[in-house]
């Protein structure tokens, strides 16, 4: 089979050039002990073929690639969905499971994908030549990809409506709009099926930007609304031309999108602080109910609000870190991108929850009763806010060009991830760049056809499915075995000799910290993950999904079971793949599927100022033979 002559071919190398300093990516041979540890678990190149090899881009500088990341993470899971998952596990007591999830799970499996990346030089799928019988990981981590692709630009689109919205003044979901005179003069106005009185913002967020009163359910989504169909059309087309010349056009874009979301909600912050009753809304948001944590639903919220925000597991990480330079300090990298996220998600909870206290004040109720929990909150009390502010039309604006910007940094990390794998998988595209751009405006157009669906007058429903299933269980599956196939199978000593050698001059903190990350990559994380996908098998089967009063059939929800399932069943079947390629017996080939392919350690090779390393040890002027003696063999026993 190719990948038994490929290791066969190493294996000859091995032979020949076993006394020879020979560098293996990029490294100094003068470091003995390094060199002498990796005898028997690193294969040395194959000999060399004359097949020109296409050069992968490289980030323009260090902090491009810091704030692609920091823009990639910090999206609108800070602003959006820890405010919204806070607010539903009682406030401050959510908190303590997600720094403990962040420390146990987030940071450790961050470092891993920017690590593995960096170290191969290759998108979600090409990396796994590290372990062939795990290269489903690549491929399930393109299908989460994708399904978050499909719906993430939709929010988008919602973001583009309201941010046309706020050129008119008054605003229309203000109570100064002539049409909601009557919502916020009469107190009475409400929700027949809560009771409760609907403000003028979820009166335009349900009936003019979703239409979904006007659709019965998942069987009936209703017509296109065509506003939104523009808007997620509008999307798709920035999202292409910002892509259009990856990595050197996106890279020079987040200057600007990573960081003018953080001026305005400091704005916000500030605002929100002066409102009246916004204490209580603070108090709610730091003030921990200590019974919550008992319910393993809190834990697995934090869990999954981790995974959606640091973007572990969908592949844009592993990506983006690929076109890293080889020698780049990932722990740095990883410690500097997650304590940001977080910290930009905890201050985005100081927002939001002084408006919610604000709304709460107004309204003469509890906190946890001023809105109704959804997607929809960040369209719903954020745009109730803005109305409050002097000059509420620019604000406005600023806020939704800011949930733009979020949400477009996001996205190229997904995109990033889609097409570096397939780029990686079909090399000529890359050095083509009609037939790259083609590739590019296909795949943008196919997703804008799919994500029509979501922007009917039921697409609502179909949203809230695919983002409870596209990052569940199927999700948590694919990191599981990411994590352990890294540390079991390619070797948990052998990965953190990769990051040493990375770093070329690694610091004494860098290799103790590595202590905290093995020990986490061995034992912690895989058993926090396990516990995680235990608890939303049993809640899969015990809960009914739902969307504000509206419960999803039956059917509904196998489908978005079938979602998941299809993701993380990738590794089963190309895992099945792997072993059928190798040749003897079924441990022969498991042993055999395992083990890294020659091409693995060579796939960094485009790295800049390190090239030239390589060049001379890899020349072979003329076919030659040796004659091995009895100490040949001994020595190699010896060095083993």
């Amino acid at each position: 089979t190719p990948h038994e002559l490929e290791r066969q071919a190493g294996g000859q190398t091995d032979r020949v050039n076993l006394n020879q300093n020979i560098s293996q990516n990029g490294h100094n041979p003068s470091a003995a002990p390094a060199a002498q540890s990796q005898i028997e678990s690193r294969p040395s190149s194959p000999v060399p073929t004359p097949t020109a090899v296409i050069p992968r881009e490289q980030w323009g500088g260090k902090y491009e690639f810091l704030l692609s990341c920091i823009g990639y993470c910090v999206g609108l899971g800070n602003v959006w969905r820890f405010p919204y998952l806070c607010y539903r596990n009682g406030g401050g007591v959510f908190l303590i499971p997600y720094f403990i999830m962040l420390f146990v799970t987030g940071v450790p499996l961050f470092l891993m994908e920017l690590s593995l990346g960096q170290y191969g030089a290759a998108g979600p799928i090409t990396v796994w030549k590290c372990c062939p019988l795990l290269k489903g990981i690549g491929i399930g981590m393109l299908c989460v990809s994708t399904l978050v692709c499909l719906y993430y630009n939709v929010i988008i689109a919602w973001t583009f409506y309201y941010l046309g919205s706020s050129f008119q003044s008054p605003l229309p979901w203000s109570c100064d709009a002539l049409a909601n005179a009557a919502l916020c003069g009469n107190a009475t106005t409400g929700n027949s099926s809560t009771g409760r009185a609907l403000s003028p913002t979820e009166i335009f967020w349900n009936e003019q930007v979703l239409g979904v009163v006007h659709s019965e359910g998942l069987h009936n989504p209703g017509p296109v609304r065509w506003q939104l169909a523009l808007c997620l059309l509008a999307a798709w087309i920035i999202i292409f031309l910002c892509m259009l010349k990856g990595i050197r056009s996106s890279g020079k874009v987040v200057y600007v999108t990573a960081t003018f979301p953080y001026f305005v909600l400091i704005v916000l912050i500030i605002r929100g602080a002066t409102l009246e009753g916004s204490l209580q809304g603070v108090a709610f948001y730091l003030t921990p109910d200590w019974g919550r944590l008992a319910n393993a639903q809190v834990w697995n919220d934090a869990a999954s609000q981790i995974f959606y925000s640091l973007g572990i597991g969908v592949g844009g990480l592993l990506s983006m870190a690929s076109y890293n330079k080889f020698d780049n300090n990932v722990i740095r990298d990883t410690l500097v991108i997650t304590t940001g996220n977080c910290c930009t998600s905890f201050f985005a909870g100081f927002a939001i929850f002084s408006i919610l206290g604000h709304m709460a004040w107004r309204k003469g109720v509890p906190v946890r009763e001023v809105a109704d929990t959804g997607p929809g909150l960040a369209f719903v009390a954020y745009p109730e806010a803005l109305a409050l502010l002097p000059g509420s039309v620019f604000w406005s604006i600023m806020f939704f060009l800011m949930l733009f910007m979020l949400g477009v940094d996001t996205l190229f990390g997904n995109m990033e991830g889609i097409t570096t794998a397939v780029l990686d998988e079909f090399p000529q595209l890359r050095g083509n760049t009609l037939h790259k751009s083609l590739f590019l405006g296909l795949l943008c157009f196919c997703f804008y056809l799919m994500g029509l669906l979501l922007v009917t007058n039921g697409g609502i429903y179909w949203f809230t499915l695919i983002d409870s299933f596209s990052t569940s269980f199927g999700l948590i599956i694919i990191t599981l075995f990411m994590c352990i196939g890294i540390s079991f199978f390619y070797g948990v000593n052998q990965f953190c000799q990769d990051i040493i050698d990375m770093i070329c001059h690694c610091p004494p903190w860098c290799t103790k910290v590595l202590l905290y990350f093995k020990a986490c990559w061995v034992f912690f994380t895989p058993f926090l993950l396990l516990f995680i996908l235990t608890y939303i098998f049993i809640e899969m089967y015990n809960t009914s999904l739902h969307y504000g009063s509206y419960v999803y059939p039956r059917w509904g929800k196998a489908l978005g079971v079938c979602m998941g399932a299809t993701c993380c069943l990738q590794i089963l079947i190309w895992a099945i793949v792997a072993i059928c390629k190798e040749t003897g017996t079924l441990k022969d080939r498991f042993q055999k599927a395992i083990r890294p392919l020659n091409s693995w350690r060579v796939n960094n090779l485009n790295s800049a100022g390190r090239t030239e390393e390589h060049v001379e040890p890899e020349r072979v002027e003329a076919p030659f033979t040796v004659t091995l003696t009895d100490m040949d063999f001994t020595a190699m026993t010896w060095e083993a």
